[in-house]
C-alpha cells in the first residue's frame, strides 16, 4: 500500500517536524534525532508543574499535539507504536522539570511503564521531585490484571493539564489523575486492521464482520461480531460500557481511530446522543481524531462521570488545534421553512394512461441503477443510477398528487418534485428542462416542440450542447426525432449514447475531469440513462 512518506526510518521525525513546522513557533523540540524525539512547548518556563506524556508514535494527534498550555508540557516520541528510550524519557524530564516537579502520564504497556519507571527513577537520583501515574481505561478484557491504556488518557492530559495551568502543586495532579483513572472507561471497535509503515497488512477482518474491543496498535480484538450499521455498532460499545455508565451525569469522547470519514463520526455521534444506553452522557469531547491508530477504519468511546470540578477542567479553553473542546449534547433544533420556499401544489387529476407512462419510465430508471452507477463510476463519482433511482421512487409515490390530465401543469409538478428530491446537478439540469417545458406548454406549443424548448433551456443553463459527451447526446437526437414515433426516438437516442464512448473529452460535468482513458469506450451514464428511457417506452408503446 502507497503511503505519503519517505523512508520508514525518517517516518516519525519527518511527521515531528512539519508539526513544528506548522506549530506558529509555539512547539520546540530537543536536538536528539534519531534516538531522542521530544516536543515541548516553547514557553514552557519550569515555574509550574511539568507533564509528560508519549509513547510510541502512530496515534496522532496524541501526544505531541497536545502539547501546549493547559495540557502537556512535553510528549516524547517512540517510534511506530514502540515506546520511546529510557534516555529520550529522561531527556524530557530534565528538559522541563523545576522546583514544582513533574508528572509523568503513562499509558499501560510494559515498555512504557518500563522505560518510563526507570527514567522517573534516574531525575530522582537528580533531586527532581517526579511522579507517574499510568492510565489502564480499556475495558475490553475485564479480567485481564494489567488493562491497556487507550484513548481515556486524554482526560487525564486535560484535567491535570488544567490543574497545573492554575498553578496547583504535584500532589494535587497526582490525586486529581488517580481520581480520573479510577473513574474511567473506554472501548472500540474497527471494521479493518491498520497499516503499519513498512509492515504487510494483516487482513482478519472478513467482510460483514467488526472486531470489538480492539488495541490501537493493531492488536486483535476480543470478538468479531456481526457488522449491523453504524446503529448497531454504537449500540455494543454502549452496552459494554454500561456497566461504567453510573447515574449521575457523564462525558464521552468519541475519537476516530484514524481511517473513519468525518460523515461517518458524525453518524455514529448522532446514535450516542440518542441512544437510550447513553441518557447519562451529558457531554461529548469530539467526534474527532484524538488518539489514533494509524489508518484504523474504527472509533472508541470513553466515559467519565462529570462534577463541578473536572467539568470545569475540561471545558477550560485551550490553543489547541487538535483539541475539540467539550459540548453540551443537545436535541435536534429545527426552524420552519422560509416562506416562498415550497411552491404552490397542483390539484391532483386523473389520468390512467399518463400515470402509467410515468410509473413505467420510474421503474426502467430504478432497474438501471446498479448498472449506470457502475458506468458512472468510469468517469465520476458513481451515483448517477442512485441519483434518478431515488428521483424515480419520489416521483413514483407522487403520482396520486400530480395533476395528471393537464400536461402543461404535470411538466411543472414534476419540475418541482424533482427540485426537492433529485440531487447534484443532475436534478437541477432535469428541473429545468420540465419547467421550460411547461411554461412551453403554456404559451400553446405541442408536447413535441415544447420538449425541445426544455432542451434549448438546459443547454443554455447548464452550458452543454451535442458532443460535449453529456445526456443531451441522447437527448437532442431522441426529441428530434420524437415527431416520427417513440422507435425512432430510442433509435436515435441508442445512437448518441453510443457515440459517447468514442468521445475522448468532456466538455461538461464531472467528467470533464476525468482523464481520457478513463471515458473511451464506455458511455456517459446520462445519455445511457436516457437511452434506456426511450428504449424502453418504445416496447412499452
Amino acid at each position: 500500500m502507497s503511503q505519503f512518506i519517505n523512508a520508514k526510518d525518517t517516518l516519525v521525525t519527518d511527521a515531528i517536524d512539519g508539526l513544528l513546522e506548522t506549530s506558529g513557533g509555539g512547539l520546540v523540540r530537543l536536538d536528539g534525532y534519531q534516538h531522542i524525539k521530544v516536543v515541548m512547548r516553547a514557553d514552557w518556563d519550569k515555574s509550574k508543574v511539568a507533564l509528560i506524556s508519549g509513547g510510541g508514535s502512530g496515534h496522532e494527534p496524541a501526544h505531541a499535539g497536545f502539547v501546549g498550555a493547559g495540557m502537556l508540557t512535553a510528549a516524547v516520541c517512540g517510534e511506530v507504536f514502540a515506546s520511546p528510550s529510557v534516555d529520550a524519557v529522561l531527556a524530557g524530564i530534565l528538559a522541563v522539570t523545576g522546583q514544582a516537579g513533574c508528572l509523568l502520564i503513562v499509558k499501560n504497556y510494559t515498555g512504557d511503564r518500563l522505560n518510563y519507571g526507570l527514567a522517573a527513577e534516574r531525575a530522582r537520583a537528580f533531586g527532581l521531585k517526579v511522579a507517574m501515574v499510568v492510565v489502564d481505561d480499556d475495558i475490553a478484557l475485564p479480567h485481564l490484571p494489567q488493562p491497556r491504556g487507550v484513548a481515556g488518557t486524554l482526560f487525564v492530559h486535560k484535567i491535570a493539564g488544567s490543574l497545573a495551568e492554575q498553578g496547583a502543586d504535584l500532589d494535587a495532579l497526582v490525586e486529581a489523575a488517580t481520581r480520573t483513572i479510577s473513574s474511567m472507561a473506554s472501548i472500540g471497535m474497527s471494521l479493518d486492521t491498520c497499516t503499519v509503515p513498512g509492515s504487510a497488512k494483516e487482513e482478519r477482518i472478513p467482510a460483514g464482520k467488526a472486531e470489538l474491543g480492539l488495541g490501537i496498535h493493531g492488536e486483535a480484538g476480543v470478538q468479531q461480531v456481526l457488522f449491523a450499521g453504524a446503529a448497531g455498532a454504537m449500540d455494543m460499545v454502549l452496552d459494554k460500557l454500561g456497566a461504567k455508565i453510573g447515574s449521575g451525569a457523564h462525558v464521552a469522547i468519541l475519537n476516530n481511530l484514524g481511517a473513519t470519514t468525518p460523515l461517518e463520526m458524525s453518524v455514529l455521534a448522532h446514535e450516542l446522543a440518542t441512544s437510550p444506553k447513553a441518557q447519562n452522557i451529558k457531554h461529548i469531547i469530539g467526534p474527532a481524531p484524538l488518539m489514533t491508530s494509524l489508518d484504523m477504519h474504527g472509533f472508541s468511546v470513553s466515559i467519565l462521570p462529570l462534577d463541578a470540578e473536572n467539568s470545569a477542567h475540561l471545558a477550560a479553553p485551550v490553543a489547541l488545534p487538535a483539541w475539540p473542546g467539550m459540548q453540551a449534547i443537545t436535541p435536534v433544533r429545527t426552524l420552519p421553512l422560509p416562506d416562498g420556499l415550497s411552491p404552490i401544489k397542483p390539484i391532483p387529476s386523473a389520468n390512467e394512461k399518463t400515470a402509467k407512462v410515468i410509473a413505467h419510465c420510474c421503474d426502467l430508471l430504478i432497474a438501471a441503477e446498479n448498472d449506470l452507477n457502475l458506468l458512472d463510476a468510469k468517469s465520476g463519482d458513481g451515483d448517477t443510477g442512485s441519483t434518478l433511482a431515488t428521483a424515480a421512487r419520489a416521483l413514483k409515490g407522487a403520482l396520486t398528487r400530480m395533476p395528471l390530465a393537464d400536461h402543461t401543469q404535470l411538466f411543472r409538478a414534476v419540475s418541482n418534485e424533482l427540485s426537492q428530491t433529485m440531487g447534484g446537478s443532475s436534478g437541477v439540469i432535469l428541473a429545468i428542462f420540465f419547467g421550460a417545458t411547461g411554461d412551453a406548454c403554456a404559451n400553446g406549443k405541442p408536447n413535441a416542440k415544447a420538449l425541445l424548448v426544455g432542451l434549448e433551456r438546459i443547454s443554455q443553463v447548464g452550458g452543454a450542447a451535442l458532443g460535449d459527451r453529456t445526456m443531451i447526446d441522447a437527448l437532442d437526437p431522441a426529441l428530434r426525432a420524437l415527431p416520427q414515433g417513440f422507435a425512432k426516438a430510442a433509435a436515435a437516442a441508442r445512437k448518441g449514447a453510443d457515440s459517447t464512448a468514442a468521445m475522448g473529452r468532456a466538455n461538461a460535468g464531472r467528467a470533464s475531469y476525468v482523464p481520457e482513458e478513463n471515458l473511451i469506450g464506455h458511455n456517459d451514464p446520462g445519455a445511457e440513462a436516457v437511452a434506456r428511457l426511450f428504449e424502453g417506452l418504445a416496447k412499452a408503446m
